[in-house]
């Protein structure tokens, strides 16, 4: 089982292996920008160097050292919103981010469900993501992550995921564009799904998860906070986090900032390579 953590682009090779972890998730850019991949991965011996010289250095040092690659998409994408302002630059960003994520070798691009507006019908929210993922063109898998609250979330709770997956798995099917599913421990918990379960609900639905994100939760069950915590300090009983990251059996990111190190540590030992 790879388990690996969220770490800096320019320092993800490097940071990754000083932690023993597998596989890394990082941004190519700005997460709560809109502008499109930035690459900032060093180039021996060249301060200026150009951006396909850094994406094609990421890429050769993370297979140099046999370390997987995930790119999260930034959080401003919102393609199911029926704000044209914010709806059509989330598809062109989208699209910049999987053709990015292609240059450096990601094994798939994390992006979150998105949302509605307040009092608009959910179902013109799962239709906009069916007319995102209709023209979008990827070799790399999309991933899209299930959310912690929000009235008008697209993946919040394992009903909403089911009434988006209706939609987007027959689209992206016809569409040739490969679709996953990230199944955020903290968010599920937050939006009211059991975790115990979790990994035959949530798989009997989307077919088989793609990536955990491993992160216990600062907050109660059922609250639709997204508050991540170390995996031993939340209010998850961490072996229900074991238990689910066994069952799932995906490749694992520890979002957990700081705690990282120790986390994939932690996980590592429990359930073992």
């Amino acid at each position: 089982m790879r388990i690996g953590a969220h770490v800096d682009q320019h320092d993800a090779v490097a940071q990754s292996l000083d932690m023993g972890a597998t596989q890394a998730q990082v941004f190519l850019g700005d997460p709560q920008g809109w502008k499109g991949p930035q690459f900032t991965f060093p180039v021996a011996g060249s301060d200026d160097a150009a951006p396909e010289e850094r994406a094609a250095a990421l890429r050769d040092a993370a297979k140099a050292t046999d370390l997987d690659l995930y790119v999260h998409a930034p959080y401003v994408i919102n393609v199911a919103s029926t704000n044209n302002r914010i709806r059509i630059p989330s598809r062109k960003l989208l699209q910049q981010m999987v053709t990015g994520a292609a240059l450096v070798g990601a094994k798939g691009v994390i992006v979150h469900g998105g949302h509605v507006g307040k009092g608009d019908p959910l179902e013109v929210g799962f239709d906009n993501w069916r007319k995102a993922i209709e023209p979008l063109q990827s070799e790399v898998p999309v991933l899209i992550e299930n959310t912690a609250g929000g009235d008008g979330a697209m993946a919040r709770g394992l009903e909403r995921v089911e009434q988006l997956w209706s939609v987007v798995a027959p689209a992206a099917e016809k569409a040739g564009v490969p679709l996953g599913f990230c199944f955020d421990t903290c968010h599920g918990w937050a939006s009211g799904i059991p975790l115990e379960t979790a990994a035959a609900d949530v798989s009997a639905v989307v077919g088989s998860i793609s990536l955990v994100h491993a992160n216990n939760s600062r907050d109660t069950f059922g609250s639709g906070a997204d508050r991540h915590a170390s995996l031993t300090d939340g209010q998850i009983d961490p072996a229900v986090l074991v238990a689910l990251v066994q069952a799932v059996g995906a490749p694992v990111i520890c979002e957990t900032h700081a705690d990282a190190p120790r986390d994939v540590a932690w996980l590592e030992e429990q359930v073992g390579r």
